[in-house]
């Protein structure tokens, strides 16, 4: 794997045929700063998604659901590479980092379902924009708000 790929963010990102690596999209994610965090993951998340790497990301979702090593790839890679690189800007202790990626990874993993995967409108059809405006709050919130956090 090392050879080939150099680690298993370059074999995932080789597997599902990624045209772009969403670790170099960070930037953007945390260019508005801590308070704009949650809507620009969301808008990130959607632009990612509604690209070309939909078929190849939505094999890979379905077969994550039924498959134990998958869905532990994706896992990895959605909070190793993604959220804990946001949610690490925030200087908080560790547990409660990990708290609130997992809450938000719930909610943009219940996006995905939802408006890819089961196709439930009208979020399926929607703009966006304004998925963004209804979402990116409730992803903020679980970032920086307040919030009753999870325990192990």
């Amino acid at each position: 794997m090392h050879h080939y790929f150099g680690n298993k963010e370059k074999l995932f990102l080789a597997a599902i045929e990624a045209p772009a690596n969403p670790a170099e999209l960070l930037p953007e994610v945390l260019a508005g700063g801590h308070e704009n965090l949650g809507e620009n993951i969301v808008r990130l998340l959607l632009r990612v998604w509604d690209g070309p790497m939909r078929p190849a990301a939505l094999a890979l979702v379905r077969s994550a659901v039924a498959n134990e090593w998958t869905a532990k790839l994706l896992r990895e890679f959605l909070v190793s590479q993604i959220l804990r690189r946001v949610v690490g800007t925030l200087g908080l202790p560790t547990a409660e980092r990990e708290a609130r990626g997992s809450l938000a990874a719930s909610q943009l993993i219940g996006l995905v379902m939802a408006r890819y995967v089961l196709r439930v409108e009208p979020l399926a059809s929607a703009a966006p924009e304004s998925i963004v405006a209804a979402v990116g709050p409730t992803v903020q919130r679980y970032l920086t708000g307040e919030v009753e956090l999870p325990q192990a």
